[in-house]
């Protein structure tokens, strides 16, 4: 049998049901009712007597005979009873629903088992609207004593596509593909493993036959489905190493090290060095550089990546900075161009905002090969935006670029230039294992010296007039303050309330003319943002009152207090990337979460977390437990990981042990055409066929 039929081959799926499962559930031909696994079990192991059922509200199983069938009137309507008796006892069953057809299909004095939750009222044991069936009938099935329950929705259950509807359609689709199920991992690997065959799996997650083939069928598939991805991963790396050449960049030269004895400001950490030593090694081979760099907030990774550009420029290429935001763009713009004030590179920005004829100039000393290095948003991506000899692209926030977006990029020489990766979002290492498995990973773990840890504390409303005191305090001393509001979507009016009553209170509580405050949000002109951001940075105004527009961007050393309003409504990521904004200078700096006293048990935990630690992978694991991996990775990631059964959060044992048997085949095989992969091989193919051109792609 086809796999690959659409579902109106099974018994009792009409076109418009068909049309039903695959709007709600993704279900459209038999491979994926196959793989629509339940995702939870009823036990039904146990049949229960009448005379020991227990006066509470659990599910029961009985087996038993109809032995009367009554209409009883009610104020509305009516229900049918029936007395269902087995050898001990009697309760009734009612139905409120579909009686007409119940009355003509139910056999009287035939014995059935029945499954349903217990009433218990007037001295009486009842059981509405119970699953029944022939006992006869359930002696035929696939014995299962375990019972499946699939994925639903309100609109299958008004159109009556029950639970006990989707398990009849597996049940027929089990029965009609009978053993033509392939395997698709090689003997060898099920051995290793000790795992279930495939087709003993699928019978057992759907009908398991007990607690222990559930668990075994569990492992099996979820291995499977981890180890194919880390297939595709691994695959793709060894093509791009071994296929995609990279440039040369032959030599350490003068560039680098005029600024690395004399401009660099500060000593590089021992977590520098080694990421930078790993750039050079993967410039200097001939193979194409693809590396992500994670680092926290305040690391030092832009001076890593000014590193890596001066090397391509020292070998006659140039280099490109992406960030996702003009705000970012900027902010990378000043720091390179102070860090290279005294050296003879050439560097401009490009962003939306940029006149037409300071556009044309870029784009010739670009094309002429003047210009060294471009720093810039999407604006970057246009065609006419053409390099002489680009060598080296990093991409900031990476999270934040479609793959699209990178893959123009590529385009911008005949060769590909390196790829260096950036983010600030520390991604937990089950999540870069299995989104970013392709590319190369360099971490930043420790802060520049001198660096002093940021004092988080969480206050209450009530506690606001204590948290004014203290800012006065820290402004007597010559610090300046963030006050952040949520912003949710910058047109929420809500939000812009929330930071215009905000804004007023607190221009209440610091007066002019001892006081001068910036106010910035997403409603602003950008020239007007920008001259805000600029009084601050200068320290014409000592409180900045702003939407997260500031999460990535200013860099103010002398800002020491954060204070976040209604902090309950703040993803864990965001509200550590807003803490990294202060604690850039040599005083204490402090983050204050200021949140309502009515918290779900979410918000508890990311308020909690943030107080308890400042180590952005800590964070971004309890992240990952909350909300899962689609959303840390935002929508433009997300799509990589459409895992059927596995979880990247609980079945990490299972996602190393996938990851470390992929390695051992490719590193045996990288070809997969030794005869004892020949199944890896056609499964292989199979998935390649499904993912197309852009998972070639950084």
């Amino acid at each position: 049998m086809n796999l690959n039929q659409p579902i109106t081959y099974l018994k009792g799926v009409s076109i418009a049901r068909a049309e039903l499962l695959y709007a709600e559930l993704g279900v459209k031909n038999c491979k994926d009712l196959l793989h629509l696994f339940p995702f939870r079990y009823i036990d039904k192991t146990q049949f229960y007597k009448i005379n020991s059922l227990q006066q509470n509200t659990a599910e029961v199983q009985i087996v038993g005979k109809i032995t009367g069938l009554k209409t009883v009137e009610q104020k509305r309507g009516s229900r049918l009873v029936a007395t269902f008796r087995d050898e001990t006892g009697a309760i009734e069953l009612v139905w409120f629903r579909g009686q007409k057809w119940l009355k003509d299909s139910l056999k009287i004095n035939q014995p059935y088992v029945i499954y349903g939750k217990l009433n218990f009222y007037g001295g009486k044991f009842s059981m509405p609207h119970p699953e029944m069936e022939l006992l006869k009938d359930y002696k035929r099935k696939i014995q299962s004593s375990m019972q499946p329950v699939y994925p639903s929705t309100e609109k299958l259950a008004n159109k009556n596509v029950s639970n006990k509807v989707v398990r009849s359609y597996i049940e027929d689709l089990l029965f009609k593909i009978g053993n033509s199920i392939d395997e698709s991992l090689p003997s060898y690997i099920l051995q290793e493993h000790n795992l279930l065959g495939k087709r003993e799996s699928l019978i057992n997650i759907h009908f398991p036959k007990n607690q222990e083939l559930l668990a075994k069928a569990q492992f099996r598939l979820k291995f499977e489905e981890l180890f194919f991805i880390q297939m595709q991963l691994l695959r793709k790396k060894l093509i791009r190493k071994s296929k995609i050449k990279g440039f040369v960049f032959e030599k350490v030269g003068e560039t680098f090290n005029n600024f690395y004895t004399n401009y660099l400001p500060f000593q590089l950490t021992n977590a520098q060095k080694r990421v930078l030593k790993e750039i050079r090694k993967d410039v200097a081979s001939n193979a194409h550089m693809n590396r992500l760099l994670q680092g926290d907030v305040g690391s030092g990774k832009t001076i890593v990546a000014l590193l890596a550009m001066l090397l391509a420029i020292d070998n006659g290429f140039q280099a490109t900075i992406m960030a996702p935001t003009e705000i970012l763009a900027t902010q990378h713009y000043h720091a390179v161009t102070e860090l290279l004030q005294e050296m003879n590179i050439s560097v401009e920005l490009l962003t939306g905002s940029v006149k037409t004829k300071k556009r044309r100039e870029i784009h010739a000393a670009l094309e002429s090969g003047e210009l060294n290095i471009l720093i810039g948003t999407h604006a970057l991506l246009e065609d006419k935006v053409k390099f002489k000899n680009l060598g080296i692209v990093i991409i900031d926030e990476q999270h934040r670029f479609g793959v699209e977006q990178r893959s123009k990029l590529w385009l911008k020489n005949v060769i590909p230039p390196h790829i260096l990766v950036m983010t600030a979002t520390p991604i937990p290492r089950t999540l870069a294992m299995s989104v970013y498995g392709d590319l190369d990973i360099s971490v930043i773990d420790e802060l520049p010296p001198g660096r002093k840890e940021v004092k988080t504390v969480h206050r209450y409303d009530k506690n606001r007039l204590a948290v004014f005191k203290f800012l006065k305090d820290e402004i007597e001393k010559g610090r300046q303050v963030y006050i952040v509001y949520p912003l949710i979507q910058e047109s929420e009016a809500m939000d812009y309330k929330d930071l215009m009553d905000g804004y007023e209170s607190i221009s209440r509580e610091f007066p002019l003319p001892k006081y001068q405050i910036s106010i910035v949000h997403g409603k602003m002109k950008p020239a007007d943002k920008e001259y805000e951001m600029q009084r601050f940075v200068k320290g014409e105004t000592q409180i900045m009152v702003a939407t997260t527009v500031i999460e990535v961007g200013v860099n103010v050393p002398n800002a020491s207090v954060m204070i976040i309003e209604s902090a309950e409504r703040f993803g864990l990521s965001q509200l550590h990337q807003l803490r990294g904004r202060v604690g850039r200078g040599a005083e204490q700096s402090y983050c204050i979460l200021l949140s309502s006293f009515k918290l779900s048990a979410d918000a508890k935990t990311r308020l909690k977390t943030m107080v308890d630690t400042s180590d952005g992978f800590k964070i971004a694991e309890v992240d990952l437990k909350l909300r899962g991996p689609g959303n840390l990775m935002g929508k433009q990631q997300s799509g990589v990981l459409n895992l059927k059964i596995a979880d990247v959060v609980r079945d990490t044992p299972i996602l190393f042990k996938a990851r470390q048997t992929a390695i051992e085949v490719l590193q045996n095989d990288a070809n997969l055409s030794k005869p004892e992969n020949a199944v890896l091989e056609k499964t292989f193919a199979q998935i390649q066929r499904k993912t197309g051109f852009w998972s070639e792609i950084s």
